[in-house]
């Protein structure tokens, strides 16, 4: 059995390859682009990895032909909500076009009797400005789209499962809510907010924190449960389903930032930024887990405070 991941060069994907390997107990095949490198994973695992452009159908094609994955986990994204205000387009080419090219792929190679099992990553964002009384959101819920990378995401979503259901084609897609972890990159959050405390503590920054919305409330969890939710879904989900991946509690991110602070020493002052406010943000994302919970029996299980705590010191390692 083999087990490939497109678009492994990001936070998720070495997190990913060693939840692969504990849980699935198969080889492991990663893509990246030809500029990017992939460090070893958090386990000390070394990966093996290929160069694949997924805006290019014939690569995705071929190396579908060569490598034939028994389950193909597509990470490939474009995931920063701030930088899809940016640059729309790019978010466009890489989240819809990138993902209906492997599609395509797959299509174009089950007449031969290829048919993998696909894990289609999308995101709690798709369902946007929640009405009254939808809290947590439930997988059926009508999805409302507040920024560009949500509606690519959702576009993501109804192609996949158009081409489940029309094709026969096994994909299972899922709604992630915010993870969190160390190594994630400093456009998000909680990796944003325990970089500067970092930095305050190392004198290279002024004891200031700069913020965007507080009041925002989002649904945590840690990526290193969150790639076992993945490799669960990708052996049980139902093919042309949808499965929110979330802690199921929603918390402001005040008290994300509160949390942040509490493990310091540093004396610590917070200031708005305007540079890390969005056009629109979506005041409450909280998933209801009801679904994947009664599909695969998963649950996480790492509280905030050590995820704060691992990342902390991870950029204390790091800086």
């Amino acid at each position: 059995m083999k087990a490939m991941i497109i678009g492994a060069a990001g936070f998720v994907g070495p997190y990913l390859a060693d939840a692969i390997q504990q849980d699935l107990l198969c080889e492991v095949v990663v893509t990246k682009l030809p500029h990017e490198t992939i460090a070893t994973t958090p386990n000390g695992n070394t990966l093996r990895a290929v160069n694949l452009d997924i805006l290019n159908p014939i690569a995705i094609v071929e190396l579908l032909r060569e490598e034939k994955p028994d389950y193909i986990f597509h990470l490939a994204a474009q995931s920063s909500v701030s930088y899809s205000w940016k640059n729309p387009a790019l978010t466009v080419d890489v989240n819809i076009k990138g993902a209906l090219n492997l599609l395509g792929a797959i299509r174009q190679l089950k007449p031969g009797g290829y048919n993998p099992r696909v894990l289609l990553i999308g995101s709690g964002e798709e369902y946007g400005h929640i009405k009254p009384g939808s809290v947590p959101i439930r997988e059926d819920c009508e999805l409302d789209p507040g920024n560009i990378y949500a509606a690519t995401k959702a576009c993501q979503n109804m192609m996949a499962t158009i081409y489940a259901h029309a094709y026969g084609l096994q994909l299972m897609m899922v709604r992630a809510f915010n993870h969190v972890g160390p190594r994630q990159a400093d456009i998000f959050v909680v990796s944003d907010f325990c970089k500067q405390v970092v930095r305050i503590e190392k004198g290279l920054q002024e004891p200031v924190m700069r913020v965007g919305n507080l009041a925002a409330k989002r649904d945590f969890t840690d990526v290193r449960d969150v790639v076992h939710a993945y490799t669960r879904l990708i052996q049980f989900g139902v093919p042309g389903e949808t499965y929110n991946v979330g802690s199921g509690h929603a918390i402001p991110i005040q008290e994300i930032l509160d949390k942040i602070v509490a493990q310091s020493s540093a004396e610590i002052s917070v200031e708005t930024d305007p540079a890390k406010l969005r056009p629109v943000d979506v005041p409450i994302i909280e998933a209801d887990t009801t679904k994947i919970f009664n599909a695969t029996g998963w649950k996480p299980t790492i509280p905030l405070e050590r995820t704060i705590a691992d990342t902390l010191d991870y950029w204390r390692e790091t800086l």
